[in-house]
Parts: C-alpha cells; sequence; structure tokens
C-alpha cells in the first residue's frame, strides 16, 4: 500500500514517513517546503513538492505514485499566531483539506488519517480529557482543526471516506538524531534554544493548583506518535471498524517544572528558571486519556519523560 504523507517533510510528518517505511508500506512525501526540511526527506523515498491548495499538483502526485490512501498532516499549527492570521489558517487548514479529499474522491481513494489536535478541546473543564469532552476551539487552529474533522465525517456520510482523525497534544522528543521540533511556540524547542545559547528558561507562573505550582500538560513522544498513525492506516486498510476521533494522551502528564528539572538533569546544564508571571488563561492541568486508542490503535506510552528529552537534546538544532 502507497500513502501520501502530506507535510512529510515536517517534524511530525518525518517520523511518520520512518514509521510506515519501516512497517513495510510505501510513504511519498508531498510538502511544500514551507516550514518543513528538506533534510528530513530520507534517501529512498519519493518527494513531491507541492502545496495542499494546489489541486493538480495534488494530483499529479496521487497518480503518478498510485497512492491508495492520505494521512494528512499537512497544515497551519501557530494556534497563537492563527488568531492574527485567521483567513490564512482557514485557507490552509480548512479549503487546504478540502481540496485533499476532493482529489481523493475524484481518483477513488478512500482512506485518510487526519491530524487534528487538541486545539479542538479550548479550555476543557475536567483535568483528564476524553474523546467524550466537549469541543469548544477558542483559537482559528482549533476551529479549523475541528471543521477538518466535520469534512471528514461528512465525506464518509456522502462517499463511503473510511477515516480516523487524532487529537494529539503536546508532541516531543525525537526518533533519530537530525529529527527537531523547530517550532518557534513549544516549550522543549524553546527551553532547548536557550540553554544552547546561555540564557535562562523562563517558567510563567508558580501559583497554579498542582503538586509544585506549575501547569501540569500532556507530552507524548513523536515516534509514539508516528507508530500509532501507521496503526490507523492498517486498521483503514484492513477495513477494521474505528471510532471517528481519538485522543493519543499519556493519562498523566507533567509540569513544567519536571520538564525543566529533567532538563537540566540530561545536559548537565544547571539553572534555575526565570519565574515570570502565570499566562492569562493557563488552565492549572490539562491530560488526555488515552486508553480508546490504546484499545484500536497499538498507542502506548512507550518512551519516559526522560527519553523524550535526552531524545530532543540529542537530535540537534536548526542551523
Amino acid at each position: 500500500m502507497t500513502w501520501l504523507v502530506t507535510g512529510g517533510a515536517g517534524y511530525i510528518g518525518a517520523h511518520v514517513v520512518r514509521a510506515l517505511r519501516s512497517a513495510g508500506l510505501t510513504p511519498v512525501i508531498y510538502d511544500n517546503l514551507v516550514t518543513g526540511l528538506p533534510e528530513f526527506i530520507p534517501a529512498g523515498v519519493a518527494f513531491e513538492r507541492g502545496d495542499i491548495l494546489d489541486r493538480d499538483a495534488l494530483r499529479a502526485a496521487m497518480v503518478t505514485h498510485r497512492v491508495t490512501g492520505v494521512i494528512h498532516v499537512a497544515g497551519y499549527k501557530f494556534a497563537g499566531v492563527s488568531v492574527e492570521r485567521p483567513l490564512h489558517t482557514y485557507a490552509q487548514n480548512v479549503t487546504g483539506t478540502a481540496t485533499v479529499l476532493e482529489v481523493m474522491a475524484e481518483l477513488g481513494i478512500s482512506r485518510i488519517v487526519f491530524s487534528s489536535s487538541a486545539a479542538v478541546y479550548g479550555t476543557p473543564h475536567t483535568d483528564l480529557v476524553t474523546e467524550a469532552t466537549a469541543t469548544a476551539p477558542e483559537s482559528p487552529y482549533g476551529e479549523s482543526k475541528l471543521i477538518g474533522e466535520w469534512l471528514l465525517r461528512d465525506q464518509g456520510v456522502a462517499a463511503g471516506l473510511r477515516h480516523v482523525s487524532l487529537r494529539y497534544f503536546n508532541v516531543v522528543g525525537s526518533g533519530e538524531p537530525g529529527l527537531w521540533d523547530a517550532s518557534p511556540h513549544n516549550l522543549f524547542p524553546l527551553v532547548i534554544a536557550a540553554l544552547r545559547a546561555g540564557k535562562t528558561p523562563r517558567i510563567n507562573g508558580i501559583d497554579y493548583n498542582t503538586p509544585d505550582g506549575t501547569c501540569v500538560r500532556d507530552y507524548v513522544h513523536v515516534a509514539d506518535l508516528a507508530h500509532s498513525h501507521v496503526a490507523a492506516a492498517r486498521a483503514l486498510d484492513a477495513g477494521t471498524p474505528l471510532a471517528p476521533v481519538y485522543n493519543l494522551g499519556s493519562g498523566d502528564g507533567a509540569s513544567v517544572r519536571q520538564i525543566m528539572d529533567e532538563m537540566a538533569r540530561v545536559t548537565g546544564i544547571a539553572f534555575d528558571p526565570i519565574i515570570g508571571p502565570r499566562r492569562a488563561g493557563d488552565p492549572d492541568r490539562i491530560v488526555a486519556d488515552g486508553s480508546a486508542a490504546a484499545r484500536d490503535l497499538e498507542w502506548e506510552m512507550r518512551h519516559s519523560l526522560a527519553d523524550m528529552v535526552s531524545s530532543a537534546w540529542q537530535a540537534g538544532t536548526p542551523s
């Protein structure tokens, strides 16, 4: 089976590509390289440069490589910036997803794994998020991901599309050296960049209702995430019944202070974080229940917090 991975030259997409290949499936990378990196494209894997808004390029890629399914990872992923650029966010994440689905329907491709987000929940009023938790996105990014799920749902009804959406929280770590998270907004790369530059990382607020006073969030290793994308693809290929959405979560989470302590231990760089005021709207604790994904998608937390931090540190950083 041949799977087109949109955004396959990005941090998460690159890990999905490697997981597909390790599982004996054939990946094809489709990426415009706006945020994806050429060095993330492994030798021997087909690559097509194109935008998900370009219907003709998408169709050519799918026809040329005889694609049988799509893992749709491409999109605009910066929730905070999406508030300032809503039209751009909707174009990339809603119109782009609709374009992918239209080309798939035209070519009779009926399987898709969709990269969704915990942002669809907004600020949930529970500290353990399940798939039944109400969706209430608080940014154009979160809204666009929820609409993407709706598009898949409706195309399933209209055209028999076999689909699954994977909602995940904070994706960290690296599956191999040279694959790093280059996001300017995520905690791990921010802390690593500060330490490499000889600066002191910052904690926003230490007065939360948690054991150590800092926010608790769900962190999952990117290789574990990629594994469940492959499991989802295989289930769709086999016609195995799946729920429409799954959370890929740890079930317990880690605090910002724990992350800082582990960073100091792994790197050997002792530091006392700068303490700043808490950010408005940050809840005390958000952790996802991954039991449904464990049941159906081989989801498992195979990597400890130490593994997450050490692999992220060893992965390198953008030049």
